[in-house]
């Protein structure tokens, strides 16, 4: 299942791109980040993370794509920006009639690192360990998005109504369908690992 994962800000809003397999291999295809200057005005900056993110999703035809989920902040302006870019994520991935996921920071450390209060640099090291990089991408909004998508990937939810739960088979298309019975399949055969805590 190919995953474009986005970790959404007005200054910095990184994506990531990966394929993963039923037996939770992951392949890194593309990671960025799209920037705007803090000096433009709002609505251009959101025009050029939409064009940023046209492109990529046009280049890469993911299955799906997957958001960080807005969160409480001390910071308002943070908050809107996040939420505005979010919206323009949300906006592309409609119009091409792609599924979107939105996770919680806790879920998708949870995910990569087995702790869901895991910081910065071990979400970022286990990415690194997960897709067989030398070191980490930089800046850490590159590797969030990746942790983003390969969280989703791996939560087994290759189809959603746009809040995180999981589609049917009867709404996927072909190949999302295979992909879930492939990764059903998978699992059952599994050995259960343990997460450390």
């Amino acid at each position: 299942m190919r995953v474009l994962g986005i970790d959404p800000g007005l200054t910095r809003c990184g994506v990531g791109v990966v394929d993963v397999r039923p037996d939770r291999r992951a392949t890194l295809v593309e990671v960025t980040v799209i920037r705007t200057p803090a000096d433009l005005p709002l609505e251009k900056r959101l025009l050029a993370v939409g064009a940023g993110i046209d492109a990529l999703l046009d280049e890469h035809r993911p299955e799906v794509v997957a958001i960080e989920r807005v969160f409480a902040q001390h910071n308002l302006r943070t908050v809107m920006g996040v939420a505005q870019v979010s919206g323009v994520a949300l906006h592309a991935a409609a119009r091409r009639g792609l599924p979107v996921a939105l996770h919680t920071p806790s879920e998708v450390k949870a995910a990569i690192t087995g702790y869901g209060s895991a910081d910065k640099r071990q979400v970022q090291a286990m990415v690194a360990r997960i897709l067989g990089l030398a070191e980490a991408p930089k800046p850490a909004d590159a590797a969030d998005a990746l942790a983003i998508a390969i969280c989703h990937a791996w939560r087994g939810s290759p189809a959603t109504d746009g809040s995180g739960a999981e589609g049917s088979d009867a709404s996927q298309t072909p190949a999302q369908a295979a992909w879930r019975a492939a990764e059903r399949s998978a699992r059952a055969s599994a050995v259960p690992r343990r997460l450390a805590r």
